[in-house]
């Protein structure tokens, strides 16, 4: 099998089980634009463990078909990447993620997709300790915005296997500057995920921003506390 092949066997299935309600059903939480044919969840991994069992199908096919899938701006056929390459999440290692990487000059323009890449994907790179956190480095001046909100977002992940909180703060602190919703969004995400398990040390890094940073990253971070921990991290008016 080809990566063409496999591509247009993809994109055949999707246009055989296409729904326009369920296009409608999600395309409100998707404000930069969501161009799907509208497949349950369950259809897409029906389809996906079936490709898995042919013959032919492995790691490095899955890598060629992904730009295919990636370039068209269909969401399911990037779903179809993801979950594809995650089928082998077994076989990662750094070239994985150098992989993942070009995914973001390809077609990963929304919120869905980040998060999902890197559940599915940063839970095993610092599981195994494929890469180490600095490898995310660059992403954090990325030209694309989604690139650079999967920094603190894959970074929640490193939180939920109980890994080296030392650094994290400092590793993100470059960024909460940044002008994008989506960053401020992620960034939020992980301070709040962070709270719950280290309050000082985040509180702390919540106060030393707090009357520079973007708002946003505020009213995620702070979602969990009570209304009296909240008004410490107010922005301090003007005089």
């Amino acid at each position: 099998m080809t990566p063409q092949d496999l591509f247009k066997e993809i994109r055949t299935y999707c246009q055989a089980n296409a729904s326009e309600a369920i296009v409608k059903k999600y395309k409100r939480y998707f404000k930069e634009g969501y161009d799907a044919y509208g497949l349950t969840r369950e259809l897409l991994e029906n389809k996906v463990n079936e490709i898995t069992t042919l013959e032919g199908v492995d790691l490095d096919l899955v890598y060629k078909t992904s730009p295919l899938l990636l370039k068209t701006g269909k969401y399911e056929e990037t779903s179809f990447a993801i979950l594809l390459l995650n089928a082998f999440s077994k076989q990662f290692d750094k070239t994985t993620f150098i992989e993942i990487g070009k995914w973001f000059d390809i077609g990963i323009n929304n919120w869905g997709h980040t998060d999902a890449l890197c559940a599915y994907f940063f839970r095993e790179f610092f599981k195994r300790k494929i890469i180490p956190l600095n490898d995310l480095s660059s992403w954090r001046k990325a030209v694309n915005k989604y690139q650079r909100r999967a920094v603190p977002v894959a970074m929640i992940e490193i939180l939920r296997a109980k890994g080296d909180f030392d650094g994290l703060l400092e590793f993100i602190e470059p960024m909460m500057p940044d002008q994008e919703r989506v960053v401020h969004q992620g960034l939020g995400w992980f301070l709040r995920e962070a709270w719950k398990r280290y309050p000082e040390p985040v509180e702390t890094f919540l106060m030393k921003w707090k009357d520079s940073a973007p708002r946003l990253i505020f009213q995620y971070a702070t979602e969990k506390m009570s209304k009296d921990e909240r008004v410490k991290f107010r922005r301090e008016k003007s005089k």
